[in-house]
């Protein structure tokens, strides 16, 4: 009863967080010939301008000074001032488990340095920032790479009796490889519509339409301290993961349509391809972080009596560009 109440309190977002922040007061402004406001870049160098501001960061100990990579263009700089990423990641600094909420540790300095653009928008960010102890005065490491909210779904298909996992085979640059993963993709607005994207990214990457009121958030029934999203690595990168499940019947020809069909956005360089794999086998047949968690909350959900049944009858929609599905 204990998790179902706390699984609850996840999914009706009563988990407790500190009033969002608002908008950073810099203290180096001008004003544009309209009366806005507008940030006035200082600059140490003019062969290799390498911009600052100072702001104001509710919880830090003083102003605190955000600096531009020497080379980082002025427009990057400003872009990766106002973007969602850095926004969201300085109010988590306040939240109730936040690293400036109890003044142990103080924020001197950013270091911006790159910012990648998804068309007009910040899709990847790194920085560096300067935490200290305030005990021992010693620095904490602080190389964030920022992508923000992701979602994944863990797709399984019963068929004859076997239930089968629906995973992607993609091309991963950072680790040189093929990887073999769970259908996923990132959240494109700061809307935080996850159950929404996941339903988007399934249909982009699969090519399956999934009915969004099947969609079980298997990640809103852990504790809401725990921000009710799963975090792959902490220890260098902010991205934070909702894990989603659908459960749905099939006949034994939509597993075969299935297996090995290209599928992806081509002109936005996705290079994927479905396999079909045993439920049973899943653990041992990928080493993507969003699958192996994925099982273990659906596998814990089910011991514990706190997975939400599934509907009596589920229709998945028509493969898009291809066969239908047909819901048994």
């Amino acid at each position: 009863m204990a998790a179902a109440s706390r699984a609850a309190q996840c999914l009706l977002g009563f988990s407790r967080r500190a009033p969002p922040l608002p908008p950073l007061a810099f203290h180096l402004i001008s004003r544009r010939s309209d009366g806005a406001a507008a940030v006035r870049m200082a600059s140490s160098d003019a062969a290799a301008p390498q911009h600052s501001v100072t702001v104001a960061v509710p919880g830090a100990a003083g102003p605190v000074r955000v600096v531009a990579t020497p080379g980082l263009p002025e427009a990057d700089f400003r872009k990766a001032m106002d973007s969602a990423l850095f926004r969201r990641w300085l109010e988590n600094l306040q939240t109730e488990k936040g690293l400036l909420t109890y003044g142990k540790l103080s924020l001197t300095q950013i270091l911006i340095q790159g910012v990648d653009m998804f068309g007009e928008r910040v899709g990847f960010l790194k920085f560096k920032a300067d935490i200290v102890d305030e005990e021992t005065k010693a620095k904490i490491p602080g190389i964030v790479f920022a992508r923000g909210p992701a979602v994944a779904v863990l797709i399984l298909l019963e068929s004859k009796g076997q239930t089968y996992a629906v995973l992607t085979e993609q091309a991963r640059v950072p680790i040189g490889k093929f990887m073999l993963e769970l259908p996923a993709g990132m959240l494109d607005d700061e809307k935080g519509d996850f159950v929404g994207t996941a339903v988007r990214e399934v249909e982009e990457e699969t090519g399956i339409k999934l009915n969004l009121e099947d969609m079980v958030d298997l990640t809103a029934l852990l504790d809401p301290t725990t921000g009710c999203r799963m975090f792959p690595s902490p220890g260098g990168c902010d991205e934070e993961i909702g894990l989603f499940l659908y459960r749905g019947h099939v006949d034994e020809e939509t597993i075969n349509v299935l297996q090995g069909k290209e599928t992806g956005l081509r002109e936005h360089g996705e290079l994927i391809k479905l396999r079909v794999v045993p439920y049973s086998q899943l653990w041992r047949s990928t080493a993507d972080a969003k699958a192996l968690s994925a099982i273990a909350l659906y596998e814990m959900a089910k011991k514990e009596g706190i997975l939400p049944l599934p509907r009596a009858s589920r229709r998945i929609g028509k493969l898009v560009r291809a066969e239908a599905l047909h819901i048994l």
